[in-house]
């Protein structure tokens, strides 16, 4: 199978983290006989510096005409003071309302060979978690109406949602759900906001449709709490695309990096759009310091999500265990002091920690 991949390096790490994950796509390929061609493009602060603008129409047609995109990171200290229009953070909006991706599957798994890394005591976190977060991504207050007044001494931003917006997402929650332990969680603020109303009835509308789904709901502000205080609650939370954003990195850093999380955003057709959920960390950038693994492992998701090459992208994940069972760490999953004195030499960079699980994927 030959396969057309958009890549947006972007700006910070983004290079070096999508070097890897390419390096290990192609190690895939001669594993189980399939080709990937690669398409680079420019988006963020890499585009504003070289066009003008932080999301080029070149940039969007070729990635409307790959099989799936694979995007770094964008954005940076260099262009904070741009006005918003210009701003690199505005590429990925472009790309998910052009891409009419607008849902967002964020795993928060915490591995188990890096327990001691997580900040909650070890009676919360038991043997594990593993919850899915499903984010709307093309609606709500980031895709609203926003301005300011003639003096600008005032601004708004608006949230709005239509019923289909949020039967489309809903219904991924649902489905991802009964893949799972059949346990949905509808997080809003339907106490307050008109919109989140909207979300139940929809919601409440479409729950005769999944019997076998433990259907609940919890305001944002309770579901914050109760993520670190009883994360194993939830397996599945679907949520609007604000919430979505704040409470994904919550549940990110509660598995112990942030470093070690994939992304993937859908649409109902079309090439899916891949990001690990980390930043652009400029300080680091072209070091060999950063952590190639969510990347890597977001390359195993787009292989199940838009290939539907299960056994392939379960072989990456093996590979990363494995790698990881050894003792290998980068930096940012290293631990304190002590811990990293007894690492040794399996203290690694990005391209070493590539390396590693190419060669534990060859060996599998």
């Amino acid at each position: 199978m030959n396969c057309k991949i958009a890549t947006i390096p972007g700006d910070g790490i983004g290079p070096d983290i999508v070097r890897e994950g390419c390096r290990v796509l192609d190690a895939v390929g001669l594993k189980f006989g399939h080709s990937f061609s690669y398409t680079p493009v420019l988006a963020g602060g890499a585009a504003l510096d070289a066009t003008g603008e932080p999301l080029p129409q070149a940039t969007l047609d070729a990635c409307l005409a790959s099989d799936a995109v694979l995007l770094g990171a964008v954005g940076g200290p260099k262009w904070d003071t741009l006005p918003g229009s210009k701003r690199p953070e505005k590429a990925l909006l472009g790309l998910r309302a052009g891409m009419k991706v607008y849902a967002n599957l964020r795993p928060a798994l915490m591995f188990r060979q890096l327990a001691d890394a997580c900040p909650l005591k070890s009676e919360v976190v038991g043997d594990g978690l593993d919850i899915l977060i499903v984010r709307e991504l093309t609606g709500g207050i980031y895709f609203g109406d926003r301005g300011r007044n003639a003096d600008n001494t005032a601004a708004w931003d608006t949230e709005a949602y239509s019923i289909p917006e949020i039967e489309r997402v809903v219904k991924i929650g649902f489905e991802s759900a009964m893949k799972r332990k059949n346990k949905l969680c509808v997080v809003d603020k339907a106490n307050i906001l008109e919109t989140s109303r909207l979300w139940r009835e929809v919601t409440e509308a479409m729950k005769a449709s999944y019997p076998t789904v433990e259907l609940s709901y919890m305001y944002v502000d309770n579901a914050a709490m109760q993520l670190v205080r009883n994360p194993r609650q939830f397996d599945v939370i679907v949520t609007s695309n604000m919430f979505g954003d704040i409470l994904s990195d919550e549940a990110s850093q509660i598995t112990g990096s942030i470093g070690m999380l994939a992304s993937a955003s859908l649409g109902d057709s079309g090439p899916g759009l891949y990001e690990p959920i980390h930043g652009s960390a400029p300080d680091i950038a072209g070091k060999d310091l950063a952590n190639p693994l969510a990347t890597i492992l977001t390359c195993a998701m787009m292989l199940r999500y838009s290939f539907s090459m299960e056994k392939e992208s379960a072989a990456i994940e093996a590979a990363v265990e494995k790698v990881l069972d050894a003792g290998w760490r980068t930096g940012d999953i290293a631990g304190g002091a002590e811990a990293r004195s007894r690492l040794g030499d399996k203290l690694v960079g990005t391209k070493k920690m590539g390396d590693l699980v190419v060669e534990a994927l060859k060996a599998l």
